[in-house]
């Protein structure tokens, strides 16, 4: 009886506990439900109740509860509240959506939390004390917010806390004593904020602390020790602040620290010789500080230094010669101290060396004949420097140089005609303020890419060349205070200089200097006259050009706005009505995925707004998800072109066979549905988007993390897939971000092929698909040819991969009237910004190496952008130089 007795029990006790899983199950699929109808997630559920299978969503194995939900970069907003009542929840990501508003007290509840990311969102307000009770908590991402106030104290429970980020946010106070007792402490960053005091004595001392980013706050007093006490930082960045006191030599425990980034603070003192104990050192940046005493020797100990910044300090001496032992440094840069002695054949020797900035010091003696020994040198700067003598020959050997500057020197001699042979040299050629004499050798015309000359301030003579007019590229030049005489050649970057740029030279005339006056009758005269049928001709050619130019886009905007209007009504009327349009042709040339794909679905999709997921210049995107569960990428034709519609046949033959051209990166069709006069193109679905999306829309990102390598195979993906419609003799109409689709991997797939060959400029429809793209994509040319070529998709490509290179749009107010993403990068010399400054700072920044690759497709670009569709590379070309720069 007592047996029963027991039996009975434990049998009340298993059946109750079955139970209570049971309700929780019920329990977090109706908590899911509630989360799918608030966030709008339609796809959860679809065609399958086994939540555990559903995107983004992860479960116990053995009891089915949910235990990880990432929802990350969905483009997401509502209230997330209810999240909370997943009481096993160990995993939550929310990044990269637009949820806004606070965040959620109630996310203190979920006290099996371990990793928690709410970063990229617009999540404001102050951080909830509640998220101090979450124990078990070992990373915490809320950076990249509107957070404001201060880090509250209650956090000072999370023990087990491995990854604290709370960068760029708007939080002030300082930064909590506490954080230095997070024993588990591996990662804090805190970087673009407003807070202030000092950093935590204790911080690292009681962790093992590897990285430290707290950039751009305003944060006083000294660099503790404590945060090399262990010896296990890897990265150090606290650059932006108000930091004072002395480098200390504890840093030199830190033998796996790769970058140390100090610059623009208020350091003083020398710099310890224990920085020779950094062996895994790569990065050394203590710029724009009151640092003094001698460039340490130490450093050459430091055998993977790539970059070493020392610039706008104080330093003195000499560089030691041992600098020439690291084999590995890539930039130099020294510029504004009052260092001195001559240039060092040693430093010479660094054969990876791409920058020397030796500017505003005292260095003195010759420039060296083996100057250009480092053949990868790109950034020669020795301006504002005491060098004597001439200007060696050897420099053309520098066949790499983009940027040369020599001015403010005692150099003498002529210049010579062997800087002609650079023909890189693009940013700047700066030979002033020295004692130049001569006349300017011919060969200078050789540098169509040189954007600013300036040999100003010399003894200088003779005309200037007419063959500086191959200069294609030039803006900014300056030739006063010399010795020039004759006219002033007549080419445009000489007369929309300013007048100062020609003074006194006595013997120069010509616009925009006076004019030349009776110069001996008839011939000048004549050259009068010509100059002036010029001016005319060319302002009566740009009036013209310009008036085809608005004419064509109000054209084009006209007839998008009536198309765009008609489509609404129709679409209103559609929905009023029980009657479905008739399919007149249909066809899916996949055959295993005929049976996943419904006409009529696809139509009705197509009817509402709420699916549009973009509109393009010819076509509008929708999203269709099928019955059956499939999604699609559906084009809708913008009526423009009635060819489209009035020779159904030859399209679909078009349309068939862009389904069989097999390349990685071509969207292609894989069927078509016409009605009424509407075409219909069906794609694939793409879930990340576009490259627009990726690079300036960060709510609407799926799982990505911005890096450079990621941005580069996209660049390279693109240009394969135009090089390859080039080669079939396909000239693509609408290049743009909009239109570079990204797959599950973020590969990228070139989009509205079809278009080029549906709306073919040859058939008569010239009037509108002639002048072809997006607005900031459109290569100057078109406005007067009124032809599309493939060096205007090169020029459109170069649009896009400076895109990518500095997360800019291709036009914004931004960079001032009628100047376009092109013309700004163009013309950042003039504005006296160097290539590094347009570049996008959160990635050039993170590493020596990712900035130089992407200098290296900085040039890329520009070479694709240059106004003479002739001087532009062919899209073989432009890959073969993106692959040279992942290979190198």
């Amino acid at each position: 009886m007592e047996f029963l007795c027991l039996f009975s029990i434990l049998l009340f006790g298993f059946l109750s506990r079955s139970q209570l899983v049971d309700a929780q199950l019920h329990h977090d699929q109706t908590t899911l439900q509630t989360i799918a109808k608030e966030l709008g997630l339609t796809y959860w559920g679809l065609n399958n109740s086994d939540y555990c299978s559903w995107s983004g969503i992860g479960c116990n194995s053995s009891n089915s509860m949910v235990e990880k939900l990432d929802l990350s970069r969905r483009g997401l907003e509502g209230n997330v509240t209810i999240i909370s009542e997943l009481k096993a929840l160990k995993w939550l990501d929310l990044s990269y959506n637009n949820f806004h508003g606070s965040i959620p007290p109630a996310f203190g509840n979920l006290s099996e939390l371990e990793f928690l990311d709410l970063s990229s969102n617009k999540f404001g307000n102050s951080i909830p004390v509640e998220l101090g009770r979450l124990r078990n908590l070992r990373s915490l991402n809320l950076s990249n917010n509107l957070l404001i106030g201060q880090v509250p104290d209650e956090l000072e429970g999370l023990e087990k806390l491995r990854d604290f980020q709370i960068f760029t946010n708007r939080l002030n106070g300082s930064i909590p004593f506490w954080v230095g007792n997070l024993t588990n402490l591996r990662v804090f960053t805190a970087y673009e904020n407003e807070l202030v005091g000092t950093i935590p004595g204790n911080l690292g001392l009681n962790s093992e602390l590897q990285l430290l980013n707290l950039h751009s706050n305003q944060l006083e007093g000294t660099i503790p020790d404590s945060i090399f006490a262990l010896g296990k930082l890897e990265v150090l960045v606290l650059t932006q602040n108000k930091l004072t006191g002395n480098i200390t030599e504890a840093i030199g425990n830190c033998k796996g620290l790769s970058s140390i980034r100090i610059g623009n603070n208020k350091i003083i003192g020398s710099i310890p010789r224990t920085i020779g104990n950094v062996s895994s050192l790569t990065y050394f940046e203590a710029d724009n500080n009151n640092l003094s005493g001698e460039i340490v020797a130490e450093f050459s100990q430091c055998s993977n230094l790539s970059l070493l910044n020392l610039a706008s300090n104080g330093f003195t001496g000499t560089i030691p010669p041992e600098i020439g032992q690291l084999g590995n440094l890539q930039e130099l840069i020294v510029s504004s101290n009052s260092l001195f002695g001559k240039v060092l054949t040693s430093i010479l020797s660094c054969k990876n060396l791409n920058k020397l900035d030796l500017s505003n010091n005292r260095f003195n003696g010759t420039i060296p004949v083996d100057i250009c020994n480092t053949t990868r040198l790109q950034y020669l700067l020795l301006s504002q420097n005491s060098f004597s003598g001439e200007i060696p020959h050897e420099i053309g050997n520098c066949v790499k140089l983009l940027e040369l500057q020599m001015g403010s020197n005692y150099l003498t001699g002529t210049i010579p005609p062997e800087i002609g042979h650079i023909k890189n040299l693009q940013i700047a050629l700066n030979l002033s303020f020295n004692h130049l004499h001569g006349p300017l050798p011919i060969d200078l015309g050789r540098l169509d890419k040189l954007v600013s000359l300036d040999v100003s301030n010399n003894q200088l003579f003779g005309n200037i060349p007419i063959a500086l007019k191959g200069m294609l590229s030039l803006i900014e030049v300056n030739f006063s205070n010399n010795l020039f005489n004759g006219p002033i050649p007549t080419f445009g970057p000489f007369q929309k200089s300013p007048s100062s740029s020609f003074l006194g030279n006595k013997g120069l005339c010509g616009e925009p200097l006076s004019s030349c006056g009776n110069f001996n009758g008839s011939d000048h005269e004549g050259y009068h006259h010509k100059v002036s049928y010029k001016i005319i001709l060319a302002v009566i050619g740009s009036g013209l050009a310009v008036f085809v130019s608005v004419t064509i886009v109000v054209l084009l905007f006209m007839m998008r706005e009536r198309q765009e209007n008609a489509t609404k009504a129709a679409g209103i009327a559609d929905e009023g009505s029980n009657n479905r349009p008739s399919i007149i042709a249909g066809n899916v040339f996949v055959e295993n995925l005929r049976q996943a794909i419904d006409f009529d679905a696809v139509v009705k999709t197509t009817m509402k707004e709420s699916n549009k997921l973009s509109n393009g210049t010819f076509s509008s995107v929708y999203k269709a998800v099928m019955p059956s569960g499939m999604v699609l990428s559906v084009k809708r034709l913008k009526s423009m072109d009635r060819t489209v519609i009035d020779h159904q046949s030859k399209m679909i033959r078009e349309v068939e066979r862009l389904s069989k051209l097999h390349h990685d990166n071509l969207v292609r069709p894989i069927g078509y549905v016409i009605y009424e006069d509407v075409a219909l193109l069906l794609h694939h679905y793409f879930p990340n988007g576009t490259l627009a999306q990726l690079i300036h829309d960060s709510t609407k990102l799926p799982d990505y993390k911005p890096d450079w390598p990621t941005r580069l195979a996209i660049a390279i993906g693109v240009a394969e897939g135009l090089a390859f419609l080039h080669h079939v003799a396909i000239i693509h109409l609408d290049i743009s971000s909009f239109n570079v689709l990204l797959d599950a991997d973020f590969k990228a797939l070139v989009g509205e092929v079809e278009i080029s060959k549906l709306l073919d400029p040859s058939r008569g429809t010239a009037s509108i698909s002639a002048v072809a793209g997006s607005f900031g994509y459109i290569p100057p040319e078109y406005a007067y040819t009124m032809q599309v070529t493939a060096p205007g998709n090169v020029y459109s490509y170069g649009v896009v991969l400076l895109e990518i290179l500095t997360t800019r749009l291709p036009v914004d107010e931004a960079f001032g009237e009628g100047i376009d993403l092109v013309k700004w990068v163009h013309n950042a010399p003039a504005r006296g910004e160097t290539p590094e400054q347009i570049l996008d700072a959160k990635l050039s920044t993170v590493s020596f190496t990712w900035r130089k690759e992407m200098l290296a497709a900085l040039k890329v670009a520009l070479l694709c952008t240059d106004n003479t569709p002739a001087k532009r590379p062919k899209m073989k070309k432009v890959v073969e130089m993106l692959q040279e720069i992942t290979q190198n």
